[in-house]
């Protein structure tokens, strides 16, 4: 009140002032309105200047010796900054009915905008304490991967309901109870024009239940054509950066309408699957006589398994009296047969596999095509350059190993086989 009256008094002396200058009175009063406003406006900033640079190094100081998270994340989401425009607030409250004491509807309006301002301050103010409260649980080991963001932005929104309200009550002067009377009438259009956020919300909750995706985890969706890793959930929309570093959005609904692939599992269990198959041609594969053996046995990964299997077929052949003069009477070895050996005894003896997961060799059904034998192993690695390399130098040695068993891999001929064939016919 005493700041007021002083106020007042150096109000009067600046219209006295300008009175004795010359001025008439209405002259000397918007003079020295304008005077006064631009005095206020000067003072008004000097205290926002003064509160925001005290305010950011007390949180500065406090970072340097204490090493505390929350104090860095408070002033990464500008929390000084929106605390030092309440200071300025509550000297234009002083000052304005003093500025505009001629001008009473001017001051009511202005200070209608006051409070108005002020409501979006606080806004503002506990919107970067939130924000700084969901970045230092995004710190914290459990909360890692999960969709904080959806949450902060329904707070987000509770908060901006709130200040609606109270400035429609400020502005009308009614009771916050006619908005929501007003706003019931109208619910139908509302939760039309909230149907995203409100679908998003629950999908949230039930990604976080459920723990269907996390931050970072490398999903692919071909419906949207997302192929990458997760950087950000929040009330509507997933963000991925596909490996090409694009950006994809996806409607946060869709994580538990549409399907899709998470890749999480394979991260997780340190290696990635290889499964791929080449065709023999079905031409090439025979039975093995017995004199070739020999040479088979050359091959070290095969010497003892060749030994020891052959053991067995001929035991088998004497106790079922086989008649050898064709081979195709009891049991031998076939040449498919000792290929598909050699694969599982060289990829369960390379360097680049998973030894503690699934190693297998298997035919699938035959094909226009050929005779698929198809490689399933896990690399040791889930790092993608690796992993290409480990099953490149894996399918190289394969195929190369084919023709050592004298079969063919199928490959659909090009007009420069045809050309061939056609010279060796007329030759």
């Amino acid at each position: 009140m005493e700041l007021n009256n002083h106020l007042r008094d150096f109000s009067r002396l600046s219209l006295s002032f300008f009175e004795r200058m010359g001025l008439s009175h209405n002259a000397a009063a918007i003079v020295n309105t304008l005077v006064l406003l631009l005095v206020a406006l000067g003072i008004t900033y000097g205290i926002y200047y003064v509160v925001r640079r005290i305010l950011r190094l007390i949180v500065i100081q406090t970072i340097r010796k204490t090493d505390i998270p929350f104090f860095m994340f408070l002033l990464e989401n500008k929390v000084p900054h929106y605390l030092s425009l309440i200071a300025p607030l509550l000297a234009i409250y002083v000052a304005i009915p003093v500025v505009f004491h001629d001008y009473p509807q001017l001051n009511k309006l202005i200070l209608g905008l006051c409070d108005i301002y002020l409501v979006l301050v606080i806004v503002w103010v506990l919107m970067a304490f939130i924000k700084t409260g969901g970045d230092l649980l995004k710190e914290k080991p459990g909360f890692k991967g999960k969709p904080i963001d959806s949450y902060l932005q329904v707070i987000r929104i509770l908060l901006y309901l709130v200040g609606t309200v109270v400035l429609f009550s400020n502005l009308t002067g009614k009771s916050p109870v006619a908005f929501f009377t007003a706003m019931g009438a109208i619910s139908a259009v509302l939760l039309l024009m909230f149907k995203d956020a409100i679908m998003g919300f629950v999908a949230s909750i039930q990604v976080t239940t459920n723990d269907i995706v996390r931050i970072g985890d490398w999903i692919t969706m071909p419906k949207y054509g997302a192929d990458g890793d997760i950087l950000e959930i929040n009330l509507t929309t997933v963000k991925v950066q596909n490996f090409d570093k694009t950006i994809t959005t996806i409607p946060t609904y869709s994580l538990i309408s549409d399907s899709f692939q998470n890749w999480r599992g394979m991260r997780q269990s340190g290696g990635r699957r290889i499964k791929r198959a080449i065709n023999i041609k079905q031409s090439s594969i025979r039975f093995l006589k017995e004199e070739e053996l020999p040479q088979f046995e050359q091959i070290q990964l095969l010497t003892s398994y060749i030994q020891h299997r052959q053991r067995d077929i001929e035991k088998h052949n004497q106790r079922v009296n086989a008649d050898k003069s064709l081979l195709i009477n009891g049991r031998n070895l076939t040449n498919a047969g000792l290929f598909r050996k050699y694969i599982d005894s060289y990829i369960s003896n390379h360097s680049g596999t998973n030894k503690r997961m699934n190693i297998m060799v298997r035919q699938l059904a035959p094909t226009q095509h050929g005779l698929p034998i198809e490689i399933y192993v896990f690399a040791n690695t889930i790092i993608w350059a690796e992993y290409e390399h480990i099953m490149a130098d894996i399918f190289d040695h394969i195929i190369a190993a084919a023709p050592y068993f004298g079969l063919q891999i199928y490959e659909m001929e090009g007009s420069g086989d045809l050309k061939q064939i056609e010279i060796n016919q007329s030759i």
